[in-house]
């Protein structure tokens, strides 16, 4: 009853950037924190960002500076802008979401996925 749908990505060349957008439909009765992941052929699923509904952001190390993650309560999305992107940066990322969902059993916290939404950033 509750999707996340991902948007934005798509190829870019290094030095570019892009910015992704998460908007989570369905019986959604509350957020708590947003977040994005991402996984690279090869590569274990990493924590790109995350935000709290508060307003309280983490990057990974590796994107500080970089990226920027913003979400908007009211429209229950989550944005993640990434500038001066590399190569390294080449994956495919996913929305993450830790929310409340309103369901015929009661009010049920669980954590839902994305689909993924491909980047890759060109040499």
């Amino acid at each position: 009853q509750v999707q996340l749908v991902e948007s934005g990505g798509g190829l870019v060349q290094a030095g570019g950037s892009l910015r992704l957008s998460c908007a989570a439909s369905g019986s959604v009765f509350s957020i708590n924190t947003m977040g994005w992941y991402r996984q690279a052929p090869g590569k274990q699923r990493e924590l790109v960002a995350g935000i709290s509904k508060g307003g309280r952001t983490n990057y990974a190390d590796s994107v500080k500076g970089r990226f920027t993650i913003s979400r908007d309560n009211a429209k229950n999305t989550v944005s993640l802008q990434m500038n001066s992107l590399n190569p390294e940066d080449t994956a495919v990322y996913y929305c993450n979401a830790d929310l409340v969902a309103a369901t015929a059993l009661g009010e049920y916290r669980n954590t839902y996925w994305g689909q993924g939404t491909q980047v890759t950033v060109s040499s």
